[in-house]
């Protein structure tokens, strides 16, 4: 049975106060809590109803309305989704919310979720479990994983600088188990590393020379919607590399271009897509 732990909101919230440290930890060692039973599903906190919409339907047309909402009690602040075998269960989850929420007088509500066996057979349902399972089959996460000939580390900081990302994270052949078999000097080469450009991500690695493959057949495509940027970057990676096709207008883009740049890798970049 999934339950949903909703926190009421209340004058502090709707005023958009941010919890103090304390609370924050007492939220967190709550969630760690709920984790490390296995209940917990999803939760998080919600900013106040001022940055946030209501959206009526009368006679099948939508009339919006921005927040603020008055009637501070019917709203919600935040929720915590758990998964447990009976309502009681939920209700003494529930108990155990961090005392200091809300000096003590926090009001929570529990709902519980509607499961696809609660419904009928028929067409209607049908199409929501060929969706569940078509959702269930969908990567969190799907990206580019390029091997390196010894310099992936050059090259990840070359691309978060043109891309405006970061470097997530970093791990060298140095940090595996101590039982690998690594040569003194590869042990500062990367073994795997993040990138992360707003909602893009890559990962990449060092290969060893048995193991490395150059690049083939595929490029890294990404749009950039201002052109001027687009061009930019497609500049700056085209630095010591070789340019395949020059950033210029096609039937489809208002500027496209392709090019290898200096580590191998070949992108391909759009801009003002038509």
């Amino acid at each position: 049975m999934k339950f949903m732990i909703i926190r009421k909101a209340d004058a502090a919230t709707e005023a958009g106060e941010m919890p103090s440290d304390e609370l924050l930890t007492a939220m967190g060692r709550y969630n760690e809590m709920l984790a490390d039973a296995g209940v917990m599903r999803d939760g998080t906190g919600l900013r106040p109803s001022r940055d946030g919409a209501r959206i009526r339907f009368s006679k099948g047309k939508p009339v919006v309305s921005d927040g603020p909402f008055t009637e501070t009690r019917e709203l919600i602040a935040g929720f915590t989704m758990i998964e447990v075998n009976s309502k009681q269960e939920a209700i003494d989850w529930a108990k155990q919310w961090p005392a200091m929420d809300a000096d003590g007088n926090v009001e929570l509500e529990l709902r519980q979720l509607f499961e696809m066996e609660d419904f009928a057979p028929g067409e209607g349902i049908e199409v929501h479990q060929d969706l569940e399972k078509r959702m269930a089959r969908q990567p969190s996460l799907m990206c580019m994983y390029i091997g390196f000939n010894g310099n992936c580390a050059q090259a990840l900081h070359f691309y978060a600088d043109c891309l405006g990302g970061h470097i997530e994270m970093a791990m060298t052949w140095g940090d595996g188990p101590a039982d690998m078999d690594i040569a003194e000097e590869w042990k500062e080469k990367i073994m795997h590393a993040q990138l992360r450009a707003g909602r893009w991500t890559l990962m990449a690695c060092d290969s060893p020379s048995e193991h490395y493959q150059p690049l083939q057949g595929c490029h890294l495509q990404i749009t950039i919607d201002d052109q001027a940027a687009a061009e930019q970057v497609f500049n700056r990676l085209a630095e010591k590399g070789t340019v395949t096709m020059p950033f210029a207008e096609t039937f489809w883009a208002n500027r496209f271009g392709m090019l290898v740049d200096r580590f191998g890798v070949s992108w391909a970049i759009n801009s003002g897509m038509k």
